[in-house]
Formats: structure tokens, C-alpha cells, sequence
């Protein structure tokens, strides 16, 4: 191992290569070789690196801020999400989980994430402020109905726009900078696994906990969900969160094992699925609910790509997986073209709604996306280009979703004159 790292001391790909495959060799190689390579700067970096590894205070790097902060943001998502008990608002004829749920959670998120920037000017926080009041006001004004197709799309539309208002915020509104996009679609990819980790361990102790109160014959489960598990919902992210910020080693070890694991087995399940469209005969033209299915899946499916290369590109290059991603792009256009031309010939065949028209704008931009990212592998696996230039490329389209959300959500609703 010493001799290795002395040939390879200014390649530094070959030196994490080394370090991956054998941690403990090459931490007490370097420590016996650090005095002949001192004076490189690579051997610094890595020095620097390995010491911060043995340090004390690596494990607890979060302050008592940090932990009341937390509490503090959790403490008022939860009063938020419970404004209809206490204030005794119908949920029939108002719809409010439909209209704020998603702007309480990401709201909650991003004053969790102001927290972490540290920028606390007041030009910036009327702005964050004005991204979130705005649509409030709009959402919650508009008319409290089922039928409305288009009403019912704002809905369906406004966690989005939310979901973009918090990246604005994490980025701290650095808008040129691509690589900070980057991050925030890391970091939600994080967010997700742990968010879920947590909702599973919240659910195993609410079932333990009705269950012993049960078994005294007290009856928690009514006040035991309208507020604990009520709280814990629009708390979870913020602690997934709190933990992604002071255990980074941990989040970062967790996530590309998961994309590792769910892309071959997502390409798989895909497959087998096609073949089993063809046997049995479905089609999504003529079967509105199989089309819905369709496209559920096609979002979930373009999901795990998107997170998959984010978390990819954090390892050392993995061929297996990089073809695997490409594969699975292939396939995932093919599924797009097949929900795309089932979307045209409903169109066709039984005119425009609200529904078809936003599910068709929903899948040309998903598709252009797609074949962007399909190039990019392509060009990966057999053009020797790096993965990060996906990232770029995912990066650089996030706008354009930003602009579809916004007209669906504003623009529907007064074209079709609430219908």
C-alpha cells in the first residue's frame, strides 16, 4: 500500500480508489509515508482529510441552536397544519389540507433552511416572505370546489411550486450557480431516504403506542392521530433534514447504496412489466384509469433516474451502474412515447380538458428530459464523458418545470374559467 500511494500520490482518482478498497491500508500506509510526501499538495488534502476522520468532536458537530431551532421550526409547522381544530374551520366545504398541506411543509423547510444559510437580511427574507404569501392567498381564495378539474390541478400543482420555492431558498437564491442545483436535487434525494426511514419509525411506534394503551382499555388512537401523528407528518422533514446537516458522513454513505440497489431492480420490474402489458393486452387508449397509472409511474420512474445519477456521481465510477441508468432511460422513453400517444388520441377522440391538457404538457416535458439524459449516458458509456455533465444537464431543465407549474396553477384556472 505505501508503495502505491508514493506511485500514485498526484493521481487522484487512483488515491480514493485505494482508500475505498482499503481503508485501514491506507490510512496507516499514509501515516508511515507522510514524511517523504509532505511536501505534495495532495498528501495535505489527504492528511487534513484523515485527521478530520480521528476527530473527537466528528460524531456531535451540531450546537444547542441547532436543536432548539429544529424544535422551534417543528413546533410551528405543527400549529400550522392543526389551524382547523382550533379554529373550527370546516374541512368539507373549505378543503384546507388540499390547499396548505404542501405550503406548511415546504414552508417549514425553508425557515429550517434559512437557519443553515445564515442569511438573515431583511431584503432576502421579504422575498422568501412574498414566495409564499402570494400563493397562499391565491390558493385559499379560489373556490372550494370537487368538480373543477382545473381547481383540482392547482392543488395537485402548488406542492411543486412550494417544492421550487424551498430549492430558491437552500440555493440562497444563487441562481447562476448549476452546481448548487445540484445539491438541492442531492439533497432532496437524502431528504427522501431519511424522511421515509423516519415516517416507518414513527409508524412502528404509534401502532405500539395505541396498542399498550389498549391493552389498559384507554382509547388513544382518535387524539393520538389528530395530533402526534398530525405533527410528526409536517415535522419529519425538517429532523430528516436536521440530521442530513450534522451526520453528512452518514447520509452520504446511505444514499448511493439505495440508487445501487433500486436502479437494477426498478429496470427489472419495468421489463417484466412491458412484457406483461403485451400478454395481457392492456392499453392505456382506451383505459383512463390505466393511463393514470401509466403516467404515476412514469414520474416515479423518471424520479429514480434523476436520483440515481445524483447520488452516482458522489462514488467512484461505476461502468455497471452507468449502463444500467442508460438502459433504464431507453426504456423509460419508450414508456413515455406509448403514454404520449395514448394522451394525443384521447385528445383526439374525446376533446380537451383540463386533465388531458396538463397530463400532455407534463409528459412532452418529462420526454425532451429524458431523451437529454439518455444522450448524456449514451455519451458516458461509450464516448467517455463524466456523469456530472447529467447533473448539468438535469439542472439546467429545472426551469422549465418551474414555468408549467406556474401556469397550471395560475394560468388553468382562468383559461377554463374554473371548469
Amino acid at each position: 500500500m505505501i508503495e502505491k500511494i508514493k506511485e500514485n500520490i498526484n493521481n487522484p482518482e487512483k488515491l480514493e480508489k485505494l482508500y475505498r478498497d482499503d481503508r485501514k491500508s491506507f490510512e496507516s500506509g499514509f501515516e508511515k509515508v507522510y514524511s517523504e510526501i509532505e511536501n505534495s499538495e495532495m498528501a495535505k488534502f489527504w492528511k487534513i482529510r484523515l485527521d478530520f476522520d480521528k476527530a473527537p468532536d466528528k460524531i456531535k458537530r451540531f450546537s444547542g441552536s441547532d436543536i432548539f431551532i429544529m424544535i422551534a421550526v417543528c413546533l410551528l409547522a405543527g400549529f400550522l397544519i392543526k389551524i382547523p381544530g382550533l379554529f373550527n374551520i370546516d374541512l368539507k366545504n373549505f378543503f384546507f389540507y388540499e390547499k396548505n398541506a404542501g405550503i406548511i411543509v415546504f414552508f417549514g423547510l425553508s425557515l429550517y433552511a434559512i437557519w443553515i444559510n445564515r442569511n438573515f437580511s431583511q431584503k432576502r427574507l421579504v422575498i422568501i416572505l412574498l414566495t409564499f404569501i402570494v400563493p397562499i392567498i391565491y390558493i385559499n381564495l379560489l373556490p372550494s370546489v370537487k368538480d373543477s378539474a382545473s381547481i383540482n390541478l392547482a392543488y395537485i400543482h402548488l406542492p411543486l411550486l412550494m417544492w421550487c420555492s424551498y430549492g430558491l431558498v437552500f440555493i440562497d437564491f444563487n441562481f447562476k450557480d448549476k452546481s448548487k442545483r445540484i445539491e438541492y436535487i442531492k439533497h432532496n434525494g437524502d431528504l427522501a431516504i431519511l424522511g421515509a426511514i423516519i415516517l416507518i419509525s414513527g409508524g412502528i411506534l404509534t401502532g405500539i403506542t395505541i396498542g399498550l394503551f389498549q391493552a389498559i382499555n384507554i382509547n388513544i388512537q382518535k387524539f393520538y392521530m389528530d395530533n402526534v401523528v398530525m405533527i410528526g407528518l409536517v415535522s419529519a422533514p425538517v429532523v430528516a433534514t436536521f440530521i442530513i446537516k450534522n451526520y453528512t458522513t452518514m447520509t452520504n454513505k446511505i444514499a448511493p447504496i439505495i440508487a445501487n440497489i433500486f436502479s437494477p431492480l426498478v429496470l427489472v420490474t419495468l421489463i417484466i412489466y412491458l412484457i406483461a402489458i403485451a400478454i395481457s393486452g392492456k392499453d392505456p387508449y382506451n383505459d383512463r384509469n390505466f393511463l393514470l397509472i401509466f403516467n404515476i409511474m412514469l414520474l416515479g420512474v423518471m424520479g429514480i433516474i434523476v436520483f440515481s445519477i445524483s447520488e452516482t456521481s458522489i462514488i467512484r465510477k461505476q461502468k455497471f451502474n452507468e449502463m444500467i441508468l442508460f438502459i433504464l432511460s431507453i426504456i423509460t422513453v419508450i414508456i413515455d412515447l406509448i403514454a404520449l400517444s395514448a394522451i394525443f388520441y384521447r385528445l383526439v377522440e374525446y376533446g380537451v380538458t383540463p386533465n388531458r391538457l396538463a397530463v400532455l404538457g407534463s409528459n412532452i416535458l418529462i420526454f425532451v428530459n429524458l431523451v437529454l439524459i439518455m444522450i448524456d449516458l449514451y455519451k458516458i458509456n461509450f464516448k467517455e464523458m463524466v456523469i456530472e455533465k447529467v447533473e448539468f444537464t438535469i439542472s439546467k431543465y429545472l426551469p422549465v418545470y418551474i414555468i408549467w407549474t406556474l401556469i397550471v396553477i395560475f394560468g388553468f384556472p382562468v383559461i377554463f374559467s374554473m371548469k
